[in-house]
């Protein structure tokens, strides 16, 4: 029994690790685009939308 919650613990820790991961990537890409598409806009437009 303890080597059942021994290998749930570590399921649970590696889950909440690669979640962690997968979502700081994912908010990290989101910023970098959105940056990316300013500098795009501001070449496309010289201004940015929110003037």
């Amino acid at each position: 029994m303890q080597v059942l919650k021994s290998i749930f613990k570590f399921m649970i820790a590696s889950t909440l690790i690669v979640s962690g991961l997968l979502l700081g990537g994912t908010i990290f890409a989101t910023k970098k685009v959105n940056v990316f598409g300013d500098k795009l806009q501001h070449k496309l437009y010289g201004r940015k939308s929110n003037d």
